[in-house]
């Protein structure tokens, strides 16, 4: 008979110990965009200078990228950062945004865009939104006078669900007054009216 096996040298991985080696699956996948529009080239179509940066599906990648790369700290004047749901685009044309609109805040302190942009990337990726399957997706500007912050959604028309997105985003960033505009009216007026506030 074979000398019986020492198994007192193995110790099995116990099933946390396993899970902490595995990466922490999102519920779904995003895509981080990256815009540069202070120096368009001349004739560019809008839109051109967008760029699909990198798309993730883990808790590691996320924060990965947040801290090497998508922070507003580091972004240059006129340039934006997207986060959207894979498979949209952040565009008015994209199909999924089309009968979208934006909830909008406005920030003039550098280090504030910076603490609601990550507050609301951890909610969008952490699901935390009822509403989430009306979110497009987030995009963080930095300009010189002013930063913004807007949170894009699918339906614009269905009031209830805005409003449900709109109250528990501006609990997220800890804002004042946010309001919400149509994509429809932004493409018709430079300064679309807000059709709901919260």
């Amino acid at each position: 008979a074979p000398p019986p096996v020492d198994t007192t040298e193995v110790t099995p991985f116990t099933a946390a110990e396993t899970a902490e080696k595995q990466p922490h699956k999102l519920e779904r996948k995003w895509t981080f965009w990256f815009d540069n529009q202070s120096k368009p080239k001349q004739g560019a179509a809008w839109g051109s200078s967008l760029k699909n940066a990198y798309t993730f599906d883990t808790v590691e990648e996320f924060w990965s990228l947040y801290d090497q790369i998508f922070k507003p700290s580091k972004l240059t004047v006129n340039a934006d950062f997207h986060l959207f749901k894979a498979g949209i685009e952040p565009k008015w044309e994209d199909p999924e945004c089309a009968n979208g609109g934006k909830w909008t805040v406005t920030s003039s302190r550098k280090p504030n865009l910076e603490t609601m942009w990550l507050e609301t990337l951890m909610a969008l990726v952490g699901e935390q939104f009822d509403d989430s399957e009306d979110i497009c997706g987030v995009v963080a500007s930095v300009r010189r006078s002013q930063d913004k912050l807007s949170l894009w959604t699918k339906t614009a028309t269905n009031e209830a669900a805005q409003m449900g997105i709109g109250r528990k985003w501006k609990e997220i960033i800890d804002t004042e007054k946010i309001s919400y505009s149509f994509h429809d009216d932004s493409k018709r007026e430079r300064s679309a009216k807000s059709r709901y506030t919260v």
